[in-house]
Formats: C-alpha cells, structure tokens, sequence
C-alpha cells in the first residue's frame, strides 16, 4: 500500500509540474448516447450472407456456404446492420479434390464481407447428415466408422483415428492456416475437427490423443486470428479454452425438454447443459482474454412459436460475457426488437468517455499531461488492439496532428477505466486554437474504426470533444 501512495504521489507532482508549465486546466465531459453501435469483432452476425442481402425465409436456413457473389435485396432486408459476416462450407465445396483447394471460395467471402463494411468469421466442416464427405476421401482407402446396415447407415461416418483422416482433414486445415492466418479482415475460425459440422461430438470419436491433435492444427496454425472452441465436448472444451481459443455454442435459446438422441434423455441446453457445461470446463472466465459466440438453437421465430423465456435466454448470454451472436439471418419477430436492441447494446464492448482533462493552453515541443475516465458499459473487452488517439486539428481548418497513446485498451473490462499520461505536443504546431478530438484507431490503416457512446462523431470517424490553445 505504502508503494501504491508514492507511486501515486509521484504522478500527482509530475501532473502538478507540467500543468503548472502548460497553463490552467481544462475538463471536457461528452454527452453519452444510447443508440445501437455496430462495430468490430461484435453484434448480431449474417449468416451465410452478407450485410444487404435478403435474410432467410420463415425458421428455414442453410449450412452450405456460399460460392458466388450474392446480390443486395431491394428493398433492403428487415436485419440489424452487422460488423461480422459468419461463412461455413463442407469440405466437398473447399477440396473437390485431393490437394485442389477452392481458396477462391474464401477470397470471395472476404471480398463481399469487406465491401459491406464486415469481417469474416469462418468454418470449414467434414460432413453433416445431408452433406456427404468428399466422395474421393470415401472412395480412397480411408475406414468407415458405421456399417451400411446401421441405423445411421445411410451417412458415411469416417473413423477418425484412421491415419489418413489426419493426412487429408489434417492437410486441408494445415492449409487453410498457412493462407488466412492473421488476414486483416478474417474475424475468427471455428476450431472444427470430428463428428457432425465438425463440432467434435458424436457416437464415433477416436481416442482423446487423436482429438487433441486434430485441435492442435489449429492452435499451431493460427497464431493471429482468434480461434474459438466449441462447447459439446467437454475434454476438448477444457483444453482448447486453456490453451487460448475462446469458445462457441450453436443452441443458445434451447428451453423446451427435447429427446436429445445423442445423450439419451429429454433436457433443455440452456437449462441442463450450458450452464453446467462451462463451469465443468473451467471456463467461466475465458471471455476476459478471448471471444464468446453464440449461435441460436433454431431461429427467434421458433422460440416465439414455443413460448419461450426471451428474457431469460438475453440475459445468459449477457452473463456469459457474448461479444457475437449468429440467428441464422432469419426475421426478429417485430415485438421482441426492443429486446434484441436491448441485448446489441450490452453485449460486446461499448465505450464512453466520461471526463476528458488536459491544459486549456499547450505549447508545441512540449510535454502535456492528460487524464481521461472511461467506461465500458458492455460485457466484454475488445479483443484487437485498437490505439487511442488524440487530434489536435486547427480550429480555423486545415491539418493537425494526431497523437497516439500508450493505452492498453484491451484491458479495458466492463466497468471504469483511467488513462493517466503525459504527451508530446507535435513542435510543428503553430500558434492559434485547436478542436481536441479522440478516436480507437485501426492500427493497420492507422483511421478511426470504433464508434463510441458519445455524442461529436464526425464524418471522418473522429469525436469532438472540446478546444484548447497552443502557444
């Protein structure tokens, strides 16, 4: 404690010094706002889409990705406006044939998600019962797990313990790593590895040693993009969160005591599952380090049709910390948009600059000191590093200078965070008025990318937030 008041004291005296040589200080506290913030890494995802494209019809969806370019709806369609476009394709569409990637399907993807203001989030899956392995994997040699004559005898099931389901799966994600990892505009990848959709759940999964491997592709594939791990397996879960995946579940909402053949009792996920899920995992605390994502279990309109608990299902998802949520690009029935609004403005991160200090008079060549209190009224952190800047730009008109910090936004939980620091004031300044303005700034194209709860946004991203002069 006594090193905690010296180190505090010690920044009040340089505060104290440099105000002293600057001038009198000033106090900005900007206006907050409620509306809905779209931005990166976060909100309601398209599924399968992209912003402005027409959205599923009824409760129906597909899990085929897609491989053309995909036209904009006219009228445009009744779907929030979305930062993440979330794309899964079978391995029959990616690798048609034995070292023939179809990479153009992804680049498509990407190219669409960018041009609609969105990043992509992507799957790639072995089969499902509808959608068959690739039939030169089935027809290469490679054991089969079922028996025609089974009761699930219709669906080709590969044994993944079989040494060539680790040379073609394994080489298809090897691949798909060494040509994505760390794309700018790649917002995350599925960790996808045996069973339906490649979710790792299922009647025929290989021996742990082998599962652990098949995720471990991932974790040395991708050392950029962020990976999230899927919830059903509980080993697989525990081990892909511990060594730094977040995680996904695809039945958020489940609240009616289904027959689930696979475990062989009647429950509810959101009631018997999850919940205790994540706490067996060890993974109640994964959110402050890597992102959390759901998917719903069926659509929003099948939930209203059910009479299920809205309130309940909006709530976990904020208790589970959610940055990102995928309804199937279906409808929001027209009653419960309060409450979806209600949910898009809590989940993820959302920032307010409460209280904004610096000198009211600068001098250029110097340093100033700055203090700013921030809140992040959401339920996570921003997972990329985002700079925090500062602009000093002429009230008159013309070019200023931009100022970055050494903030570690990332760090910045839900609740209050303090910027305290001292900044070099740019000596080709000249003397006259400036408009103080702060931004997050993208660091790969160095322009404003986060919009915050404030009112002064102006058209090239920044927000004014006060005046100062430079002497």
């Amino acid at each position: 404690m006594r090193n905690q008041l010296l180190s505090a004291a010690m920044l009040a005296t340089v505060f104290a010094g440099a105000a002293g040589a600057q001038g009198q200080m000033v106090v900005f506290r900007p206006r907050e706002i409620h509306d809905v913030l779209v931005n990166p890494g976060m909100g309601i995802q398209t599924f399968q889409r992209f912003n402005g494209n027409a959205i599923n019809p009824g409760k129906k969806w597909s899990e085929v990705g897609p491989e053309e370019r995909l036209p904009l709806a006219d009228p445009p369609p009744d779907f929030p406006p979305s930062s993440i476009a979330y794309c899964r394709w079978f391995w029959y569409q990616i690798e048609p044939e034995p070292g023939r990637y179809r990479w153009e399907i992804i680049d498509l993807a990407i190219e669409q998600a960018r041009e609609r203001g969105q990043q992509l989030a992507v799957r790639i899956m072995p089969y499902d019962q509808d959608h068959p392995l690739p039939e030169w994997y089935r027809n290469s040699g490679a054991r089969r797990a079922n028996k025609p004559t089974d009761k699930d005898g219709k669906i080709w099931s590969p044994d993944a313990s079989d040494p060539l389901y680790m040379k073609y799966w394994g080489g298809l994600v090897k691949a798909f790593a060494a040509r994505y990892d760390g794309h700018p505009y790649l917002d995350s990848v599925d960790i996808s590895t045996v069973g339906y959709w490649g979710e790792g759940w299922g009647p025929y999964l290989p021996e742990w040693p082998m599962q652990k491997a098949l995720i471990d592709l991932y974790l040395k594939g991708f050392k950029k993009t962020p990976l999230l791990m899927n919830f059903d397996a509980l080993e697989a879960l525990r081990y892909g969160t511990s060594k730094g995946a977040g995680w996904r579940l695809d039945c958020w909402g489940d609240m009616k005591a289904h027959y689930w053949e696979s475990w062989g009792k009647r429950w509810s996920h959101m009631l018997d599952f999850y919940p205790l899920q994540l706490v067996r995992a060890g993974a109640q605390e994964v959110w402050r380090r890597s992102p959390v994502s759901l998917e719903s279990c069926g659509t929003p309109l099948y939930w209203k049709e059910q009479e299920y608990d809205i309130d309940y299902i909006i709530e976990q998802a904020l208790r589970w910390h959610v940055s990102s949520i995928n309804i199937k690009s279906t409808r929001i029935p027209e009653e419960w948009k309060p409450k979806f609004e209600y949910l898009q403005k809590r989940m993820g991160y959302r920032f307010i600059l409460r209280r904004f200090e610096l000198p009211q008079t600068v001098r250029a060549g110097r340093m100033m000191p700055v203090s700013m209190w921030w809140v992040n009224a959401g339920v996570a952190p921003v997972y990329r590093d985002y700079i925090l800047a500062l602009e000093l730009r002429p009230a008159s008109g013309g070019e200023g200078a931009v100022i970055p910090t050494r903030a570690k936004v990332r760090e910045w939980l839900p609740g209050d965070a303090v910027y305290d620091d001292t900044l070099y004031v740019p000596h080709t300044l000249a003397p006259g008025s400036y408009r103080v303005r702060v931004a997050l700034l993208d660091p790969r194209t160095g322009k404003p990318a986060i919009r915050l709860a404030i009112e002064g946004r102006q058209d090239d991203g920044w927000y004014d937030v006060g005046e100062i002069r430079v002497d």
